[in-house]
């Protein structure tokens, strides 16, 4: 990081992350039913191909997201997306479809990873929010769980569409169900802004991951419509919403949540 943004002090610096709308949760549960889809469907073309497309994928744009000064929403859902891509083709391959670990086995260390990131996290920068992602230790702190969180999505939605049997639509009316839970403790002040934002964010990848499989995979679980398909449809939308935040500020932190810690 250089610049005159280098030479703040990081209470004056401004969070390279969107403000937490409605809008923001619309685009989030897209690109992971996109990254989901996207990856079972190069996955069909060979696992380690998948994989290397995305790994490639993901470093070009996380360079592009670190070397950015401020929040740019080209930038930054441009790497949630091949995060999102990433995140489904990482469970894949310690998964059913690669070393074959038992979903329980590899939902469980995503789990304790994703814990593991926070308790570092919040043990060296003293704050897990959002609205202080404004230097580069707090931004590789932030990536890092997002990624984490995709693949334990990926993983948690194949568990309780396969090992428990309760399909895709099933999943995904669960999990949107349990992304209601934090909202309405946070509601009711049960729990603080910090809790209910990563408890809902961790669950919309599989809520958005059993969506795009129900609406790809083919009889009896899905609807057969075809990963390239789900794909390309979300791409567009995605593509269609992000135009709109660069028309418009209402996604841009205000300062005095921006420089909050």
């Amino acid at each position: 990081m250089t610049g005159k943004f280098a030479s703040l002090p990081t209470s004056l610096r401004r969070s390279k992350v969107p403000e937490v709308t409605a809008l923001f949760w619309v685009i989030k549960v897209l690109t992971t039913g996109m990254g989901e889809a996207a990856a079972d469907f190069l996955g069909q073309q060979g696992l380690w191909l998948a994989a290397g497309i995305g790994g490639v994928g993901l470093v070009a744009a996380l360079v592009w997201q670190f070397r950015a000064t401020h929040y740019q929403p080209l930038t930054y859902w441009s790497t949630v997306s091949w995060v999102a891509v990433f995140g489904t083709v990482a469970a894949d391959v310690v998964g059913h479809n690669g070393l074959d670990l038992p979903l329980t086995v590899t939902t469980t260390g995503y789990a304790v990873g994703v814990v593991a990131v926070f308790f570092f996290w919040y043990r060296t920068e003293h704050t897990l929010s959002v609205h202080s992602i404004s230097t580069p230790r707090r931004e590789a702190f932030y990536w890092l769980t997002v990624l984490l969180s995709f693949a334990l999505g990926t993983a948690a939605g194949d568990l309780t569409a396969f090992v428990l049997g309760l399909g895709f639509a099933t999943s995904a009316v669960m999990f949107a169900a349990a992304i209601a839970v934090p909202w309405v403790l946070y509601r009711r002040r049960l729990i603080g802004e910090v809790p209910a934002f990563w408890s809902a964010y961790v669950l919309t990848r599989p809520l958005g991951a059993s969506v795009a499989d129900w609406l790809g995979k083919g009889s009896p679980r899905g609807l057969g419509l075809g990963d390239g398909v789900v794909t390309l449809g979300a791409l567009a939308l995605i593509a269609l919403l992000v135009g709109q935040l660069i028309r418009s500020r209402a996604h841009v932190q205000t300062d005095a949540r921006a420089y909050s810690h």
